[in-house]
Formats: structure tokens, C-alpha cells, sequence
């Protein structure tokens, strides 16, 4: 079952979506591979500190979050990616790298690779590394009201 907060939220605004239960996968890649998800419909939430206040960085999992992309796109002074131990307790209910992007249930900014929107669908980690939850990217986008900016570049260009 998603996290009862996420499930309770989408059921609250009737958003039709989909879980599929998988077995134990912690990365987006293997996630996307064994419930044959193509990786750029796979949403990753990634946090991030921007200006010491956390946030999410949502991109397709075939990529990687360009933080000097990010921190031009924001205007912050300062941005790094956030360790475990910031976040943690942030997301009750959620085992720690499954939280979905949905930040505004979690009291945080939600940035969105503009790559994802030109999906209908998008797929994420449900709160646990054995669910996965599919949606429209617009029920997506219309509840979370994310901003939009170019921060993923794929993993070759990443390297």
C-alpha cells in the first residue's frame, strides 16, 4: 500500500492511479527495469538543500541532477544534495530513498526536470522499495504545482 498520507491525498481528489508491487529495489534504474518501466517515465525524487532549506528535485531516472543547473534555475546562492541524516525524519511513514515527489505533503519546494513533463505518465517509489505508483504527469503537476526548470542531463553526460 503507498504511504496512507499519499493515498489518502490522491483518493481525496479522485486521481485515478495505479501500484504495482515489485520486489526489493533501491535504485530508480532497477526499479524502472523490473516493473518494465522505460527510465525517462520513472520519476526519481532526489533532495536537495537549497539555501540550507530542503527540497525535491524530481527527474527521470535514466539521469542525474546537474546541480549547477539547478542552482542557476533557482537563483540560490548555495545548493548540494542533502544526506540521509537531514531528511529522514521528514517522511513518516516512508522508508528513507522511496519518498514520492510529492513535497507538498511533506512541507517542500518540488522542482521538476522539464524532460518529465512531456510524459502522460509518470511512475515513482510509493514510500517503500517494493511499490511503485503510476499517474498522469498532469494530475501530477496540477496537485503538486511544481516548478519547471532544466536541471537532468543523462548518465553518460553526468559522468
Amino acid at each position: 500500500m503507498p504511504t496512507k498520507q499519499l493515498a489518502e491525498f490522491l483518493d481525496r481528489h479522485r486521481i485515478k492511479y495505479t501500484t504495482i508491487f515489485h520486489s526489493l529495489a533501491y535504485t530508480a534504474q532497477g526499479i524502472a527495469a523490473l516493473t518494465h518501466t522505460p527510465g525517462e517515465e520513472m520519476a526519481k525524487t532526489v533532495i536537495v538543500k537549497i539555501d540550507d532549506e530542503l527540497a525535491m528535485a524530481v527527474l527521470p531516472a535514466s539521469c542525474h541532477v546537474d546541480l549547477a543547473m539547478l542552482r542557476a534555475g533557482t537563483a540560490a546562492k548555495m545548493i548540494s544534495l542533502a544526506h540521509e541524516t537531514e531528511f529522514m525524519d521528514q517522511f513518516p511513514g516512508c522508508e528513507v530513498g522511496a519518498m514520492p515527489p510529492f513535497g507538498n505533503l511533506y512541507g517542500m519546494l518540488v522542482f521538476v526536470d522539464q524532460s518529465l513533463t512531456t510524459d502522460e505518465e509518470i511512475a515513482f517509489n510509493a514510500g517503500s522499495h517494493r511499490e511503485l505508483m503510476r499517474l498522469a504527469y498532469a494530475d501530477f503537476a496540477r496537485l503538486v504545482q511544481p516548478t519547471i526548470l532544466r536541471f537532468a542531463l543523462p548518465r553518460a553526460r553526468a559522468a
